[in-house]
């Protein structure tokens, strides 16, 4: 079943009839958490003050759009289980 399988729905039946809006939701949520992960990583290889800035920029940004998928993640009801 590979990764989505630890993803499920509060109410503990699956996605259902909610796949569709579930798994886009998810999606966006791991595009946005590698877009912030990328972000760090340009802000750990920026050198001087112009480069510094633009990487603090770009990681706030990425920063807020995983925050926003993230409540929306929630907000639908779901949620990664722990095994």
């Amino acid at each position: 079943m590979g990764w989505w399988s630890g993803w499920r729905r509060k109410d503990g039946n699956g996605p259902g009839e909610d796949l569709d809006e579930s798994w886009d939701v998810f999606t966006e949520v791991r595009k946005a958490q590698i877009e912030w992960e990328r972000a760090h990583l340009m802000f750990d290889e920026a050198v001087g003050q112009d480069q510094i800035d633009y990487a603090i920029y770009i990681l706030e940004a990425a920063e807020r759009k995983y925050q926003i998928h993230l409540k929306h993640a929630k907000r639908i009801g779901l949620k990664r289980n722990r095994l």
